[in-house]
């Protein structure tokens, strides 16, 4: 059993779930000094697999899921789970440990709040969450991406203490919600990252349907997202807005709705309809003309009633 780390040395680390967001914390916190001491998967192989990745001859222990009675108890315990299995490893490290007020809990989940890990909180646990803003898709990229992201934490004074430490070390910044309100602030994560990957490949799937070949419109439309994303990097969202709904192109977005008026094409319309009116309302702050905002509002209004 670790005991917790003395002032001014990196807290030990077991990382329970393997997944991508697992390994990549595994390797970026291991490579900022913090000791992984314990990798868990749902199987032993897979924990190997994981802990090979780190290239510590040492290594962490490798365990499998069904053996946390084995966990050396480190400074820092990081549940990196799917969201629904949480609660039910907190609650079989709660039946197993004690916490003694000083050991930390944190899982990395965007929708749930450290309420998630009562029943370590219940034998002395410190509990909260750490939940990183990118999008990870592979554990190496991801371990770099992790480098200098913003981290939404919450929990009690002391977890969120030691989360910010962590985010210190990987040069990053961190902010704190209401607990009540992570569900609120998850799904305006997953607006702004995998519904704008759906978006895309909806604007591509629409692009091929042109003739293109699905890799060439994704080529095609990659400058075109790239640029707005650099105008956001210089301006609000509202003042970054530009196209059809912007300028107030009444006869363009009736051409488009009609374009789209073919029943394999039903959801990208409706999908087209509610960002429109949410782009005409952004316009309409930007001092659009009041009468073209109410004739486009008619216009995709008109349409969703056929």
């Amino acid at each position: 059993m670790t005991r917790p780390a003395a002032p001014g040395t990196k807290a030990s680390v077991a990382i329970i779930g393997a997944g991508r967001l697992g390994q990549a914390l595994a390797l970026t916190l291991q490579s900022c000094g913090h000791p992984i001491v314990a990798l868990v998967a749902q199987s032993r192989p897979k924990a190997e697999k994981v802990a090979r990745l780190l290239g510590d001859a040492k290594g962490p222990r490798k365990l499998a899921a069904s053996q946390l009675a084995e966990l050396p108890l480190a400074d820092l315990i990081v549940i990196a789970t799917p969201d629904d299995a949480i609660a039910e490893t907190a609650r079989k490290l709660g039946a197993l440990f004690r916490g003694d007020g000083r050991r930390t809990a944190l899982h990395t989940s965007g929708a749930l709040s450290s309420e998630a890990l009562a029943s370590m909180a219940e034998v002395g646990f410190q509990t909260g969450s750490l939940h990183p803003l990118v999008s990870i898709s592979e554990p190496v990229s991801g371990a770099q991406a992790l480098r200098g992201a913003f981290f939404c934490i919450e929990g009690t004074t002391k977890a969120k203490g030691l989360a910010r430490s962590i985010v210190r070390d990987l040069d990053g910044y961190s902010f704190t919600i209401k607990p009540e309100k992570k569900a609120l602030y998850h799904a305006a994560a997953v607006m702004a990252s995998p519904h704008l990957t759906t978006l895309f490949d909806l604007a591509t799937e629409l692009l091929a349907a042109c003739g293109l070949s699905r890799s060439d419109a994704q080529k095609v439309f990659l400058p075109l997202l790239e640029s707005t994303v650099n105008n956001l990097k210089t301006a609000s969202s509202q003042k970054a807005l530009t196209g059809t709904f912007a300028r107030g192109d009444v006869a363009t977005v009736r051409r488009h709705l009609e374009a789209l008026s073919g029943k394999e094409f039903a959801g990208a319309r409706e999908v087209y309809k509610l960002l429109g009116l949410h782009a005409l309302a952004m316009a309409e702050r930007n001092g659009l003309d009041p009468k073209v905002v109410k004739q486009i509002r008619r216009e995709v209004r008109v349409k969703s009633e056929k």
